[in-house]
């Protein structure tokens, strides 16, 4: 069965190179989402077998998207992999604090991507 990952960014080129990184290296789909707002209302809608979330966004930020992800029964299950340029201690603190899957680097690299999130969610 092909996974459905949700994509959570402001930023369109992110959302995009990421997009094609995920379909290409895993022929995973893919759904996006430009604000934290949308993510939720698309996350409910499509229920994806993870999300990979920007921290830092205008309006409402990752943590708040997060958390209102939580607050929902139907979503509360989903693997959230955050994406930030923090400094790495910051992020690993971050990680554990908020209980996310991981924390992956911006800028990172497209042709790693899938694996890595692969790993991280034990998927083969």
């Amino acid at each position: 069965m092909t996974k459905r990952i949700l994509i959570i960014d402001d930023d369109d080129y992110i959302r995009e190179l990421t997009q094609i990184s995920l379909e290409i290296g895993a022929g995973w789909e893919v759904v996006g989402a430009g604000s934290g707002k949308e993510g939720i209302a698309k996350a409910e809608a499509e229920q994806p077998d993870a999300i990979l979330l920007d921290v830092m966004m205008p309006n409402m930020d990752g943590m708040d998207t997060l958390q209102a992800l939580r607050c929902d029964a139907k979503m509360q299950h989903i693997p959230v992999i955050f994406f930030t340029a923090i400094d790495s201690d910051r992020r690993d603190k971050l990680a554990q604090t908020l209980g996310v899957a991981a924390v992956f680097d911006k800028p990172f690299d497209p042709i790693t991507l899938a694996s890595k999130v692969a790993e991280v969610l034990g998927w083969s």
